[in-house]
């Protein structure tokens, strides 16, 4: 499934509106948290907040940045 939007400028700042349908996939609604992280090709993953996303995300930039130079080896 495909949902397209546009970036628009709101205030000093951009963002997307999303569609009644895209927060019925995501399933939330006005005030609830996303989180954009990033997926390969240089896309970004939209994800709603869920109980124990954002611990989850900390260990892994942690871990990610404990062994950096260890993940860039093994991903060549």
């Amino acid at each position: 499934m495909a949902i397209e939007t546009k970036v628009r400028k709101i205030g000093n700042s951009y963002g997307i509106v999303l569609s009644k349908e895209a927060l019925r996939v995501l399933n939330v609604e006005e005030g609830d948290s996303l989180y954009l992280t990033e997926a390969p090709d240089g896309a970004l993953r939209v994800t709603p907040e869920r109980a124990g996303f954002k611990e989850k995300m900390e260990v892994a930039d942690s871990l990610m940045r404990r062994y950096r130079n260890a993940l860039r080896e093994l991903a060549k």
